[in-house]
């Protein structure tokens, strides 16, 4: 369908599955404009939007359970050119007729897959007649549809892909969007270039168009404050903020002392000395810790720091030209753990399961359908310095969810100067870009050691470092012995009340990238 804004648009139908993000984002690494819709819309309010093709998720359920998700029938007849992965084209295969049963044997991992030859295929031209997929399924699909013809297979699946050009309809069986499919990628830009005829359109540049567009629409001529915490997220978002209304908006940075060593002193300097932002330094760790006393449960200590965060905003909005709009750096992992669609609450964002019902701003959150790399890209291309873009992400809550248990002024002076240890100690090995996040968890229990020949009873600390490309899975960093033990040395020598040091080597999944 036609577009009159300079790209064209993918609608993503989320069948329940986390995987619905990677292909969002597998679609804009290929230039072009993604959307995540539920699969319960109305096929008329997804036309509405104009989509230039469909591209229906996995999902957990089999299409033949009771409950499983399903779509309106219409949307095949709708003229606009759908893809199905996995669980998406099991439900393309049995609504149209082909057949799906449950053999007994599910492909999981890596698998092989040979395109069938001499089959007319869009999706696999010019692509290896044998190759490696990702699978991850309990039924099958036996059988193609009528008038659909299959152009690959799998020892386990006899149409582990299907093809109808005609009606610009195909389906899949594997995995295209994970990495472990190497050849997915292509795929997908197959679908989309030749099967929907989408354009390569979608840009960096388009982003903060768009986004600059929007901002101006919504806030019109309104004073506008943004939550600053001087991390990636909350820079890009005042960034671009900025460039849409300029002086209109006053950053607002809350020290709410559960920040890093000497954040609030970088976040004066950055933001007033380089950029020239009004800003307006709120000094609230009094208020945050008296409000955390004697608090452990970690939902409990989100909500109580995501309350006072919107509080001490509305309390300086009163002093800005009472300000009606907030600006927040929410990006679109924070809206999946915190239960956004049919997913499960993995945790509350402070920015987002955390804030209160009875609000007074109304958000601008520009940045709240990105994923970090795209933000760090936006960031660049906003001209904003590579040691903001690229400095690794930081909870909201700060501190208060790397202490595990009561916080404290003692525990946080302590967490605050093992932190930096860990830190310093990243950079110094070169490893603070390969790795996603590196840092130190403080949990609220003593343990024995002996130090110069005295008993100690103080603190354990762990140290936490993965690598990741969106947060959405993680895997623990295999960071150098070396680095390790210099660590450990530092911190047990130069930090009071720890005499312990142990890393963390759990992946996300099973665990979160946080501690709370």
């Amino acid at each position: 369908m036609a577009t009159e804004r300079g790209y064209d648009t993918v609608l993503v139908v989320d069948f329940g599955a986390q995987y619905a993000q990677l292909i969002a984002r597998r679609v804009r690494e290929a230039h072009v404009y993604s959307e995540i819709v539920p699969r319960t819309m109305p096929v008329a309010e997804m036309l509405a939007k104009e989509p230039k093709a469909i591209i229906f998720s996995g999902g957990p359920s089999s299409v033949y359970a009771e409950g499983a998700p399903t779509i309106d029938p219409a949307i095949y007849d709708a003229g606009v050119p759908i893809l199905g992965i996995c669980y998406g084209g099991q439900l393309m295969a049995r609504d149209l007729g082909g057949e799906v049963r449950h053999t007994g044997s599910g492909e999981y991992g890596r698998t092989a897959l040979t395109v069938e030859v001499g089959a007319a295929t869009t999706l696999f031209s010019d692509l290896p007649a044998e190759q490696e997929t990702w699978m991850s399924h309990g039924d099958s699909i036996v059988a193609a549809p009528p008038g659909f013809h299959v152009t690959a297979t799998t020892p386990g699946t006899p149409a582990a892909a299907f093809e109808h050009p005609e009606r610009s309809l195909y389906g899949v069986q594997f995995h295209p969007e994970v990495k472990h499919s190497p050849f997915g990628q292509d795929l997908l830009k197959h679908f989309l270039y030749t099967g929907a005829g989408c354009r390569p359109t979608w840009t960096n540049t388009s982003i903060i168009e768009q986004q600059v567009e929007a901002i101006r629409a919504q806030v019109g001529d309104a004073h506008v404050i943004c939550g600053l915490s001087g991390g990636v997220d909350s820079a890009v978002a005042a960034a671009l903020v900025h460039k849409a209304i300029g002086d209109q908006l006053t950053c607002v940075f809350v020290d709410t002392g559960l920040l890093r060593q000497n954040e609030a002193t970088q976040v004066e300097e950055t933001f007033r000395a380089q950029f020239h932002i009004d800003l307006v330094h709120v000094k609230a760790a009094d208020r945050f810790l008296g409000a955390l006393e004697g608090v452990t449960e970690p939902e409990a200590k989100r909500k109580i720091i995501g309350e006072l965060f919107i509080r001490t905003f509305e309390e300086a909005a009163r002093d800005l030209h009472d300000a009606k709009f907030l600006v927040q750096g929410t990006l679109y992992p924070d809206i999946v753990e915190s239960g956004g669609g049919e997913n499960a609450v993995i945790k509350s964002h402070h920015n987002v399961g955390g804030l209160p019902d009875d609000m007074e701003f109304e958000l601008v959150e520009p940045l709240r359908q990105l994923f970090k790399d795209e933000v760090r890209a936006v960031g660049e291309e906003l001209g904003l310095p590579e040691d903001i873009v690229w400095r690794q992400p930081f909870p909201g809550p700060g501190l208060a969810v790397r202490i595990i248990g009561e916080i404290t002024p003692e525990r946080v002076q302590i967490l605050q100067d093992a932190d930096a240890v860990v830190i310093e100690e990243i950079k110094r090995a070169g490893l603070y870009r390969e790795i996603w996040q590196s840092f130190a968890v403080l949990p609220a229990v003593r343990t024995v050691g002996v130090m110069g020949d005295d008993r100690t009873y103080a603190y354990p600390l762990i140290v936490r470092a993965v690598t990741s490309d969106d947060a959405m899975t993680a895997d623990w960093a295999r960071i150098p012995y070396d680095v390790l033990e210099r660590i450990a040395s530092r911190v047990i020598n130069e930090v009071p009340g720890i005499n312990r040091v142990a890393y963390d080597i759990t992946s996300k999944p099973p665990g979160t990238i946080e501690w709370e």
